[in-house]
């Protein structure tokens, strides 16, 4: 395919969201947010409609000019807005919000593009967890015996183009579970390239002090790790760096990450950051110990964007850096986890070398210009050719006349229930 963008009549695009946008409390928020820019960027009209409560953290869409719009799960009342809207695009902010008006989507608006944004892998992450709560080795035939992944894996074959976050995630799904890869998209995130100009307004090393970890912690991996960071790793690290600090920072803190403040042992539990930019840009190094999880992580990218080597897992870089040099280390077991992030935060010539590494990933592997041609691109290329690629997605039309019966009525059975009670 071409690098340059093809010519595009106006679209309209609907994205169905799972949350409203919060692109400050978690990288999925952030995820989407860059799809909108790339959208906006080629003159695309966007709706953005969400069955969701609307907290007070979300971004204002309007303010974009993009029009958003509460809907309401099991209502009829959706399939005269979308018939309304005729959207020649539809997007759905993860397989739960395909699975609820996929359908409907496909019955009122047969034409458009089903786009799922897949944001991560989510029966990888839930089974990963399961398996470590069980204290079970990760296993593929784990994943295909997951009826979480019969749901996902569902609902990627129901849509025209899937967007998968990792390239782990391709690979899982090409090999693991056969997807034809035309019906998969690889799509990282949409990233500014790192200047020179960016990274001489850097902090130095020495203008840095104390660790930081910082994420949303409605995400249960991030609850794991900061609860991991504590009673595992920071004894050893704080005996060996005595004045060093480490700062936890994420919306939504609960009580169990709020009671692991402790000044005395320099184990900061600061809250929600409102620039977590800035945040990232004055600690000297970042610790991710992610011990499941899916998708890439928004935590190690800002930290490569904001010139702070990083230590972290397998998990937590899975799918980040392809054959590249990590910005810092990758290690799982927490001993050797303490002495790496020590010698990172102690050692100025390593530490300048991670940064240079970050760098190289993100103008690599990142680069929002590049891949938000060819994104562009493919979504022309199956509007161009959409009855044959439907032909050829056979398993995927089974799915879609089988599903499109049993959660139609079970929709209008849920729906009529609601009108009674």
């Amino acid at each position: 395919m071409k690098n340059n963008l093809k010519e595009l009549t106006i679209q309209n695009v609907l994205i169905i969201g799972y949350v409203w946008v919060e692109p400050n409390s978690s990288a999925a928020g952030s995820r989407m947010m860059q799809l909108i820019e790339q959208f906006l960027k080629h003159n695309f009209k966007i709706t953005f409609a969400s069955p969701a409560q609307k907290s007070e953290k979300a971004t204002s869409l309007n303010s974009l000019g993009i029009d958003e719009v509460s809907i309401e799960l099991n209502n009829a009342s959706f399939d005269d807005f979308i018939k309304e809207l005729q959207p020649t695009i539809v997007m759905f902010d993860r397989f739960m919000m395909e699975e609820q008006f996929g359908w409907r989507v496909a019955e009122n608006c047969p034409n458009a593009i089903r786009i799922l944004d897949t944001e991560d892998l989510h029966f990888l992450r839930k089974t990963r967890h399961q398996q470590l709560k069980k204290g079970e080795v990760f296993t593929t035939e784990a994943l295909l015996k997951s009826a979480d992944a019969k749901r996902e894996i569902a609902s990627i074959l129901r849509c025209d183009i899937s967007l998968i976050i990792s390239s782990f995630e391709m690979d899982l799904l090409k090999s693991v579970f056969k997807i034809d890869e035309k019906i998969l998209y690889y799509l990282p995130f949409l990233l500014d390239r790192i200047d020179e100009n960016q990274q001489e307004k850097w902090k130095s090393f020495n203008e840095r002090a104390n660790f930081v970890f910082i994420g949303n912690f409605f995400h249960k991996p991030n609850v794991d790790a900061v609860l991991t960071l504590k009673t595992e790793i920071w004894s050893e690290i704080r005996e060996q760096l005595p004045k060093a600090e480490v700062h936890i920072y994420g919306a939504y803190a609960n009580q169990q990450i709020n009671q692991l403040h402790n000044k005395k042992e320099g184990f900061i539990v600061k809250g929600f950051a409102e620039d977590a930019k800035e945040v990232v840009r004055n600690a000297r190094v970042v610790l991710a110990p992610l011990r499941f999880g899916a998708g890439i992580k928004g935590k190690l990218t800002e930290a490569m964007i904001c010139g702070s080597p990083s230590v972290t897992s397998t998990i937590g870089a899975e799918g980040m850096y392809d054959n590249l040099t990590w910005n810092g280390f990758v290690v799982n077991d927490f001993t050797e986890f303490s002495t790496k992030s020590i010698q990172l935060y102690t050692d100025e010539n390593l530490w300048e070398n991670s940064q240079k590494s970050g760098v190289e990933i993100i103008n690599n592997i990142y680069d929002k210009e590049k891949l938000g041609v060819l994104f562009v691109n493919q979504i022309k290329e199956i509007q161009e050719n959409l009855e044959q690629h439907r032909i050829h997605n056979f398993l995927g039309n089974l799915l879609q006349h089988q599903t499109l019966q049993a959660t139609k009525y079970m929709s209008k059975w849920i729906e009529a229930k609601n009108s009674i009670q």
